[in-house]
């Protein structure tokens, strides 16, 4: 009888570990999670300035705030000034050179300093070359086709190359083929 009784109470213990455990489990498994979640929010407020230019101010997660203050140069062209939450200035100054094309000097908050230097084509393409704040350039070289398809050979800082041959179809669809070459 006794002996009855404890294989009773263990097929008891048997049952309850396997139906009423992974229950109870899961419930503290779910609460946990439900306990730990957070919440963040970021805010972007934009404003129109006194230059009519539109600006503005992100409030990240953790409250550091990133302002963007834009304005018109001399040559008409909008530069602008980003102040980071660390109060890191970057600075974007645009300029329009002789054939048209929009070039830029960016310096970073490091003092760093890079240049994007773009040409218009005879077909309406535009060509660039960048030169990085270490003094890597990349460049991109674009043509029309016969199609009217711009097609782009692009050249990193380390060699490699990226062909982009587009293509268009009579039903107005472009088909295209990216080629890329590692140095």
């Amino acid at each position: 009888m006794n002996r009855r009784n404890l294989v009773s109470a263990a097929v008891a213990a048997l049952f309850f570990g396997a139906t009423a455990l992974p229950a109870i489990a899961q419930s503290a498994e779910t609460a946990k999670t439900t306990t730990h979640s957070k919440t963040t929010t970021h805010s972007v407020h934009r404003q129109r300035g006194a230059d009519g230019l539109v600006d503005k101010t992100v409030t990240g997660p953790k409250g550091g705030v990133t302002t963007v203050d834009r304005s018109r140069g001399a040559d008409g062209v909008v530069d602008k000034t980003v102040t980071g939450p660390k109060g890191g200035v970057t600075t974007v100054d645009r300029s329009r050179g002789a054939d048209g094309a929009i070039d830029s000097t960016i310096t970073n908050a490091k003092g760093g300093v890079s240049t994007v230097d773009r040409s218009k084509n005879a077909d309406g393409t535009t060509n660039a070359i960048a030169t990085n704040a270490k003094g890597g350039v990349s460049t991109v070289q674009r043509s029309r086709d016969a199609t009217g398809a711009v097609d782009a050979v692009r050249t990193g800082p380390n060699g490699g190359t990226t062909v982009v041959d587009r293509t268009k179809n009579a039903d107005g669809t472009t088909d295209k083929v990216v080629t890329t070459t590692r140095p």
